[in-house]
């Protein structure tokens, strides 16, 4: 089995699945689902300016009893926002909510602002003033790590043909509905560790009968069995919940293994 965690190209390693919060609200809702997870285990947590939610995140790792080294934490860089002053002043706001004097892992949250059309690529030079920002404060230690979300290899090509640092990490939308076969090709070439979101397809997959069918067989729930095929196939998986059941079964997904069959027939 492999180890239950993903060691970036810096050597930092990364936990093998993390605690989402898209889509939980600012104050209560977000702290008590970070504090159950925590609670359960993770020791990720993923946060972004986008969601509005850093300040309940933040409280609640301080909160915790856990010491800041102990429980990382990812945030992005709006989409909307790129440049280099602008990404200097977007982090340093972060880390005030956050309540923390550095990130783990600082990502730009798209190659375009949300709702752009086209590939986005007007907004390469932008894109990479904002990494040159992030490459400066990676260097003076303020970041652990730094990468990208929903980049394709275009975009990897062009920001890595200008940047010092290549992106250690890749954090894209993947589940049984949506495998973006060259986008995982191009990372793993290059050792840019793969982050999904949205693992479990924002519910989907628990209407689909071939899962319920696979889950049973293991005596398992439908997302512990789709959590485990993203883990086996060295994706880091980044579950959202507030039920504190269903929060503690996502990351029960070490005990158990799926067999070759069951991992091809995932796939719909």
């Amino acid at each position: 089995m492999r180890e239950r965690k993903h060691k970036l190209k810096n050597g930092l390693m990364l936990p093998a699945i993390g605690f989402g919060t898209w889509l939980l609200t600012e104050g209560k809702e977000v702290e008590q689902a970070v504090i159950e997870a925590i609670d359960a285990g993770y020791r990720l947590i993923d946060t972004a300016s986008l969601y509005g939610n850093e300040k309940g995140v933040g409280k609640a790792i301080g909160e915790s009893g856990l010491d800041r080294k102990d429980v990382l934490i990812t945030t992005k860089l709006a989409a909307e926002t790129k440049g280099y002053e602008e990404t200097l002043r977007a982090f340093e706001a972060s880390l005030e909510k956050l309540d923390t004097n550095y990130i783990d892992l600082y990502l730009i949250h798209s190659p375009k602002p949300w709702g752009a059309r086209g590939e986005g690529m007007e907004y390469m030079e932008a894109n990479i003033a904002s990494w040159r920002a992030m490459e400066d404060l990676y260097r003076e230690r303020r970041i652990r790590s730094i990468g990208v979300s929903n980049f394709e290899p275009v975009h990897l090509d062009a920001l890595i043909k200008e940047a010092d640092i290549t992106p250690m990490v890749n954090q894209i939308e993947i589940h049984p509905f949506h495998v973006p076969k060259e986008t995982i090709a191009y990372c793993r070439e290059r050792d840019i560790v793969i982050q999904s979101y949205s693992p479990l397809a924002q519910g989907r997959v628990f209407s689909a009968k071939h899962l319920g069918e696979i889950a049973a067989g293991k005596n398992r729930t439908v997302a512990q069995v789709v959590l485990r095929w993203h883990y086996q196939q060295g994706f880091l998986p980044l579950p959202k919940s507030k039920n504190p059941e269903r929060i503690k079964e996502n990351i029960e997904i070490f005990d158990f293994h799926l067999e070759q069959e069951d991992m091809e027939s995932i796939v719909k």
